[in-house]
């Protein structure tokens, strides 16, 4: 009973997603996009050599920055990179995550705009990006992942449903049989 509580899905991530499936372009397309987007925003924001901690409102894309957050988001950039190369359910992981951190980051700045804790120089724009970044990774990494109609075919609907999908084989790899739908 604690076993089924604490893991109520009887799948690793790794086991069920083939490394050539088309739902891991997705999750790469989606961390590659995203990261490519926070280097640029970091690498300009280095460029333009704003102190560390500096809060006087220099700006980068529209977006309020100092030197600390241009690390920062070169650093997660980078870490969506190798999201990217590795692929698969590493990659749907890690947009999951990061877009998780990135909605917390909303709130916790939201909470810290105004206050002396400023110290990555948010204003309210950087923390509607934040959002929607996060949002947006979350979108890529939960796509084809999660949901109450995901296809019979998909490796994650196959993994939560372990005894259907074999049934469901059994009955493709009979001869002159009809394949079985969602409605079997």
């Amino acid at each position: 009973m604690l076993r089924r509580l604490l893991r109520p899905v009887n799948a690793e991530l790794d086991e069920h997603l083939p490394t050539d499936h088309k739902l891991s372009q997705v999750y790469r397309v989606g961390a590659g996009l995203t990261g490519l987007l926070l280097v640029v925003f970091g690498i300009l924001g280095i460029i333009d050599r704003i102190g560390f901690f500096d809060t006087g409102g220099d700006t980068v894309l529209a977006l309020n920055t100092n030197g600390a957050l241009s690390v920062l988001s070169i650093c997660i950039g980078v870490l969506l990179f190798v999201g990217m190369v590795i692929g698969g359910s590493f990659a749907s992981t890690l947009n999951i995550a990061l877009g998780l951190l990135f909605i917390a980051s909303g709130f916790v700045n939201l909470a810290l705009l105004d206050t002396g804790l400023n110290f990555l120089a948010f204003r309210i724009q950087n923390v509607l990006f934040s959002f929607v970044v996060g949002v947006m990774l979350m979108w890529f990494g939960m796509y084809g992942r999660v949901g109450s109609a995901l296809p019979h075919d998909n490796p994650y609907w196959r993994a939560r449903h372990p005894e259907q999908a074999a049934r469901e084989e059994r009955m493709r790899a009979r001869p002159g049989a009809v394949a079985m739908g969602p409605s079997a």
